[in-house]
């Protein structure tokens, strides 16, 4: 038997906390030093700094539920210093952001592909913060959470050419299966969102395969 670490999303986390904001990106500098993505974002090239943008803005929390530490995919000497969060992340792909179409499934819309800084934000009674995001050792440890806040630059799928309806927030850690895991069956949180063009209401919150 082999100790493996084993992620899970807590779906409840996104009920009250997922927003609209309408801003410029002159208010993200950071945003022009990341990677053009697909036509209708926020990263294409001619998106100028002082565009209104509609961003659906949610936060992100992780559990480590396994038995063994969650660590970084790459070597310390590669991990990057990334421009919106402000410290290094130590992983390419840690989680995917999408917003689907509620009857077709289809994407309509995609955050980037968010790389991460692994620290133990807080733990469960019994279990202890052992990591923290730094540019010497980061990881999850058995028992703890990751948190990401929705205000967190980044933290966020633009939603400007999407229209009012319902929709499905897809959040999906460890989506290459980069790190071993004991099941991968609960890494997939989707929640009904409801948008009415000014308000986003998020319900229904659950994990998928």
């Amino acid at each position: 038997f082999r100790p493996l670490p084993g992620l899970t999303g807590i779906f409840w986390y996104y009920f009250s906390r997922t927003k609209i904001r309408k801003t410029t990106l002159f208010s993200y500098q950071s945003l022009n030093k990341i990677a053009i993505l697909e036509s209708g974002s926020a990263y294409r090239g001619d998106v100028r700094d002082y565009d209104y943008r509609v961003l659906l803005r949610f936060p992100q929390r992780v559990k480590n539920q396994g038995t063994s530490d969650f660590l970084p995919s790459r070597p310390r000497y590669s991990w990057e210093w990334h421009s919106c969060h402000q410290h290094y992340h130590s992983m390419d792909e840690f989680s995917h952001y999408d917003l689907l179409d509620a009857n077709t499934q289809s994407r309509v819309a995609e955050g980037h592909k968010a790389s991460f800084c692994l620290e133990d934000t807080s733990c469960d009674y019994g279990y202890y913060r052992r990591f923290a995001c730094t540019a010497h050792t980061q990881g999850l440890s058995p028992g703890c959470y990751d948190t990401y806040a929705a205000d967190i630059d980044c933290q966020w799928i633009d939603i400007t050419d999407v229209q009012p309806g319902n929709y499905i927030l897809k959040v999906s850690v460890n989506p290459s299966y980069l790190v071993p895991e004991s099941d991968y069956n609960n890494n997939v949180v989707r929640c009904d969102i409801r948008y009415t063009g000014h308000h986003a209401y998020a319900s229904g919150c659950t994990i998928s395969p």
